[in-house]
């Protein structure tokens, strides 16, 4: 088995992470470091910290030179970081000793590395965005179709009350949604850029340090922190914290889909289902089961980023490194749960008749009405006595509990024990979602 299932050849399909598996490969993190080099030495050419036709020079071949990852391999293992190795070989590259002196000029490793993550965190988002967009448009016009089409609700896996699918799928969608209006807030709280020199103090980027880091900041399109963070890795978790929820929200979906394709449930159906090696009959619920293993997998990994948080001192080596180890993985789970659950979206089948038999069965579901009518007859205490001897009456003489409840108390209103009478807020709530999505 690969060492990461993101980029398998034998289990990248059933966790696809589309363009943005390119964006993390050490040859995305090169090309994302040579960029903030270039830019950093074009933003000092113009404030005259460096010689300006330095600078062109050195921003040019920042666009143009190849520097391959392996080459660097060894010079990372011995220093803990890439940059040392990457901005000797860049300098080598150049050609052009006179020019190539004042690449680098004042940074630390970690402004390159950190900022360089910010890049490509920036061009995740960006990339994934349209994919979130075209899943929640599939919620959202199911959820509007289907606002009225009754389902059985459930609670600690027991019948409940009646709902919707559109309810349902307003339930999982909501919280998308949510995410997705605060997007512009966490690319303006989050994707900084890092311009602090070796302990934070700038003390090798001169005078001009402050509007260094500002003009950087504009020439990459990313927001001036007006300090260092180095140590503060508040911008990463605000990133990762937003994707996990996502990928929460989509792993709850996963959840409720496989007990909805279950054998004993059959209330969807999928066209994409997977078959098993020995038994013929099985449909196996496989973006689903891959939407709730996504969702177990950035738990662990958003406990790791948390405890890679803790910095000691002014830079932490092995905090430093976790995050290198677990944040790519936290922006492919994140992808790929996304991915999955637009194409689970996009063919997945409610079985409207199979959900509409649930409601003929011997349970209780309409339970709540009946306590409630019959609260209009008694006290609500007795009410609720009353409920359950009838339930318990229905399941012993194997009737059901609308035939039970009716023979004893004859004036019960007469869409009590209609489903479509008794959805409340469902369909409203669906629309809604409908609604907020189209107005994305």
């Amino acid at each position: 088995m690969a060492a990461s299932v993101f980029s398998s050849a034998l289990y990248g399909q059933l966790f696809p992470t589309g363009e943005v598996g390119r964006l993390w490969s050490d040859s995305a993190e090169v090309r994302a470091m040579l960029l903030v080099e270039g830019a950093l030495a074009k933003v000092q050419g113009a404030q005259g910290i460096i010689p300006e036709v330095s600078a062109s020079y050195i921003h040019r071949s920042s666009l143009e030179v190849q520097i391959d990852p392996a080459g660097l391999a060894d010079a990372t293992s011995q220093n803990g970081v890439s940059v040392p190795a990457l901005v000797a070989e860049f300098r080598k590259a150049m050609k052009a000793p006179e020019h190539a002196q004042y690449a680098h000029w004042g940074a630390t490793s970690q402004d390159i590395i950190d900022t360089a993550l910010i890049l490509r965190l920036r061009q995740t988002l960006s990339t994934q965005q349209d994919v979130l967009s075209r899943l929640l448009k599939a919620m959202g016009n199911q959820a509007e179709m289907h606002a009225e089409t009754p389902m059985v609700a459930r609670t600690y896996g027991q019948h409940a009350t009646p709902t919707s699918w559109g309810a349902v799928l307003a339930q999982w969608g909501q919280p998308l949604t949510d995410a997705m209006q605060e997007l512009p807030a966490l690319r303006e709280s989050s994707l900084w850029v890092s311009l602090s020199g070796a302990a934070g103090t700038a003390s090798a980027l001169g005078p001009k340090a402050n509007e260094t880091r500002a003009e950087l900041a504009d020439a990459l399109k990313l927001r001036d922190p007006g300090r260092s963070w180095h140590t503060d890795r508040g911008p990463v978790l605000r990133i990762a914290d937003w994707m996990a929820r996502i990928v929460a929200s989509l792993s709850a979906m996963g959840q409720t889909a496989v007990a909805l394709t279950a054998t004993e449930c059959q209330e969807m159906a999928l066209d994409a289902a997977g078959s098993s090696s020995t038994m013929p009959q099985k449909q196996n619920p496989v973006g689903p089961s891959a939407l709730v293993a996504l969702g177990y997998q950035m738990t662990g990994l958003r406990t790791s980023l948390q405890a890679a948080a803790a910095h000691q001192h002014q830079r932490d080596g092995a905090a430093w490194f976790t995050e290198w180890m677990v944040m790519p993985q936290i922006a492919l789970c994140w992808a790929a749960s996304i991915s999955v659950a637009d194409t689970l979206v996009s063919s997945w089948k409610p079985n409207m008749a199979t959900m509409a038999s649930k409601f003929d069965g011997l349970g209780g579901v309409h339970a709540e009405a009946l306590s409630f009518a019959l609260a209009q007859q008694m006290p609500r205490p007795d009410a609720q006595a009353a409920t359950k001897t009838l339930i318990a009456d229905a399941v012993a003489s194997e009737q059901s509990l609308e035939h039970v409840a009716r023979t004893a108390y004859p004036d019960l209103p007469d869409t009590l024990f209609d489903p479509s009478a008794q959805l409340g807020t469902a369909p409203a709530d669906a629309r809604a979602f409908a609604e907020r999505v189209k107005a994305l």
